[in-house]
């Protein structure tokens, strides 16, 4: 006879991760073509073009979206109009 105990802790494990939101839609959301910052970090990027951030990474190795390189890490920082121009999108028509 299977354990039931194990199911019913498997299912509300699973209802808890369902109910759990991740933040990407609802930051997806908030990054209106309006107002985007000058420079934008990967997960912005990734969540404005619905791509995952290793496809941004993978996009500026190859020089299709040019990051620059902040602080000591190296962190990736994207311009505003090089994303937009990836977009098909004039700069100068959002402002």
């Amino acid at each position: 006879m299977p354990n039931t105990s194990a199911n019913i802790t498997y299912q509300s494990t699973r209802a808890d991760s369902d109910d759990r939101q991740t933040g990407r839609a609802r930051d997806a959301t908030k990054l209106d073509l309006g107002n985007l910052p000058d420079l934008l970090t990967v997960r912005e990027v990734a969540d404005l073009l619905r791509v995952s951030p290793l496809t941004i990474k993978r996009w500026g190795k190859r020089g299709k979206l040019p990051a620059i390189r902040i602080n000591s890490r190296g962190d990736r920082r994207y311009k505003k109009e090089s994303v937009l121009w990836l977009l098909g999108i004039d700069p100068s028509e959002i402002e």
